[in-house]
């Protein structure tokens, strides 16, 4: 089902009043601005601009990151001078602020017997978001990253390893979360929920879905067979598309695609990259009409691609020789939604489970399943021959494991952050160097440490940045070294 957005984002600011007079509280409080924090606003507010600023981020960094589109301007990011984000590319305040907010969700379940309903969700939560941000960076600030009312303003950076398996790290608070949904017994309602709309049992299923997504994704360090086998038995996770966690974006201001609230100048800054149009070509792919347009050169007959990472100084580029993002992204953006986690996903990861041997399930059949999910996902008719010839499981001049890949790659579109992860993981697709690199031909292997992390936290940044030979962006995150 379709969730769509009619409201404002309402902003919430928590008051803590301290003081030694009898009469400060009531001297220093103003009387206009809210002294208690609604939660079900503060979920809503989290699961909104987490969205809405991470599908912005995804479609133009991350989607320069993992070739789905290039930029023709402003395009350092593109030719991977990472610290040097322009349109986007930032994604660490995002993290963090959101991180925060459900943080303070978080407690207010866990302190207040009304609120309980909450507590579940914003774990799930937390655990998403945690996950994002450490897989993008390495090692963060996460255990005492939020403990500023506790005396700890300058909190050390974690290992990744300790932040997926430790007590309080991602998978742990996917176990508690789905505890906490289980054993909830009061009546009041989950209310905030733009992505179930208070259905706890969907969150549960978004859980597994994670848990899934996460056992996979650390897989080469560490023994996950028989997790992910009781996950697929017990088959309580997002299977079908009614069940994906998402919510649509509007048709108009505030709340369509921020893409779309742009100047055309900077839509039009991203097109079709050469990596995209090559693979959807290859497969006979007819998404290319839904994620771009035809040219203006071939009388919008025709698709082109551009080379990611051109040098924008030296390089005469005509817009109307290349493929714009298509109108999904900026006059239709009721139709595009905010995507956390999805059925074709899900059964793509299962089908790599399966070919690897991790799991005792048919990976042809949950390949296929997984493709035929992510062309309704995209509003786009699958045709009729698409599994049996290019894209079939066993085509030849490829593998299984090339084909999950490749097909989780294309639906990723505007998770390209994701897309990017997924591709330093599995190396599919396969990246080509990009025209004009500032990083020596190497495709990044991590988000660097932005400048902020570094003025904020000095003492702790300097341990992280020599960890990481000097903040490098060629440096392997723990589960992919």
């Amino acid at each position: 089902m379709k969730k769509r957005i009619l409201f404002q984002l309402v902003f919430i600011s928590v008051i803590i009043l301290l003081g030694c007079t009898k009469n400060f509280e009531d001297i220093n409080t103003n009387p206009n601005a809210p002294g208690t924090v609604i939660p079900s606003a503060l979920l809503r507010q989290v699961i909104y601009n987490f969205g809405n600023e991470m599908s912005y981020e995804g479609f133009v960094a991350g989607d320069l990151l993992a070739q789905h589109r290039t930029a023709i301007d402003f395009n350092l990011f593109d030719r991977h001078d990472l610290k040097s984000p322009q349109l986007g590319g930032n994604p660490w305040p995002i993290f963090y602020t959101n991180l925060r907010d459900n943080e303070i969700l978080l407690k207010l379940a866990r302190q207040n017997t009304a609120y309980k309903v909450y507590e579940g969700p914003a774990l799930i939560l937390k655990s998403y978001m945690s996950a994002g941000l450490t897989d993008l960076f390495g090692n963060v600030p996460y255990f005492d990253a939020f403990k500023g009312t506790e005396g700890v303003v300058k909190p050390t950076y974690d290992f990744q390893k300790d932040i997926y398996l430790s007590e309080g790290g991602i998978l742990d608070n996917l176990e508690k979360a789905i505890i906490a949904i289980n054993s909830y017994q009061s009546a009041a309602p989950l209310e905030g929920d733009i992505l179930y709309n208070g259905n706890l049992k969907s969150w549960i299923r978004f859980a597994n879905s994670l848990k899934i997504k996460y056992l996979l994704r650390i897989s080469n360090k560490v023994s996950v067979s028989s997790q992910l086998q009781k996950l697929y038995d017990d088959q309580n996770f997002i299977i079908n598309p009614t069940e994906n966690a998402v919510f649509n974006f509007s048709n108009s201001a505030p709340n369509s695609f921020r893409m779309a609230q742009l100047r055309i100048g900077d839509f039009n800054n991203f097109v079709l990259s050469k990596t995209m149009e090559n693979v959807l070509k290859s497969l006979n792919d007819n998404r290319i009409t839904t994620f771009f347009r035809p040219y203006a050169n071939s009388n919008f007959t025709a698709f082109n691609g551009l080379q990611n990472g051109i040098n924008a100084a030296q390089t005469s580029i005509a817009l109307s020789d290349y493929s714009l993002a298509g109108n999904l992204f900026r006059e239709n953006t009721g139709n595009l939604q905010a995507n956390f986690s999805t059925s074709w996903e899900t059964n793509f990861l299962l089908a790599e489970a399966a070919e690897k041997g991790l799991i005792t399930a048919n990976s042809e059949n949950l390949y296929n399943l997984g493709v035929r999910q992510a062309f309704t996902y995209w509003n786009t008719q699958i045709p009729a021959n698409y599994l049996v010839e290019k894209a079939n499981f066993n085509a030849t001049h490829t593998t299984p494991l090339a084909q999950i890949g490749t097909q989780k790659w294309i639906a990723s579109v505007t998770q390209g952050y994701e897309a990017w992860i997924e591709y330093r993981r599995t190396g599919f697709p396969e990246l080509p160097k990009i025209a004009a690199s500032l990083n020596n031909d190497k495709i990044p292997n991590r988000m660097p440490y932005p400048a902020e992390a570094a003025t904020l936290n000095s003492a702790n940044y300097s341990t992280a940045e020599k960890a990481t030979n000097g903040n490098s962006i060629n440096i392997k995150v723990w589960w992919d070294e």
